[in-house]
């Protein structure tokens, strides 16, 4: 009788613990690249996949595989692109700047936000939930380079990571969603 109080009180502890990491990435404020808050709560019941890009990297060409990945399964997935220069200064544009070589270059109409951090000092908030596991609830991992992709699932955990050299349309990424 105690080991099956305790089995259920543990469950019920664990359980608790993934969906509190799980829906605290939905309170996390993101400034989209128009000046206006990505409001994560509107993907609740898809996956996203979060990608820090750059525009003058040896991967910007996976604008085109990130912008096909979001056409072909945006019924259930919306890609979100962070733009950051903390990589060998690789994304120097303004906000303006950014967005235009994306949509005239790609044709890219997923959602993208102002550039961030996604290491050091000023880490955004989101890259703190997505790289540690104490806010995650799955693992630990670090940003390496540009184009570093982080898939969260329908719920709003963290699903895996998949670092620049994987392409979007990878089987890795596709068989999962």
């Amino acid at each position: 009788m105690k080991k099956a109080l305790l089995l259920i009180f543990l469950c019920t502890c664990f359980s608790s613990f993934s969906q509190v990491n799980s829906s605290a990435l939905y309170n996390i404020e993101i400034e989209g690249i128009n000046g206006e808050i990505i409001d994560l709560n509107l993907y609740k019941g898809k996956k996203i996949l979060f990608v820090n890009v750059a525009s003058e990297c040896g991967f910007t060409n996976q604008y085109e595989g990130l912008q096909e990945l979001y056409t072909t399964y945006k019924e259930n997935l919306v890609v979100i692109g962070l733009p950051c220069n903390q990589f060998r200064g690789q994304e120097p544009g303004t906000a303006a700047e950014i967005q235009t070589f994306c949509r005239l270059n790609y044709g890219v109409d997923f959602p993208m936000s102002v550039k961030i951090a996604v290491k050091g000092d000023s880490q955004h908030p989101l890259y703190q939930w997505l790289t540690k596991k104490e806010k995650n609830g799955k693992k630990n991992s670090s940003v390496k380079w540009n184009f570093q992709k982080y898939l969260i699932d329908e719920n709003g955990a963290l699903m895996d990571v998949f670092y620049s050299m994987t392409k979007p349309m990878s089987k890795k990424i596709t068989k999962l969603l």
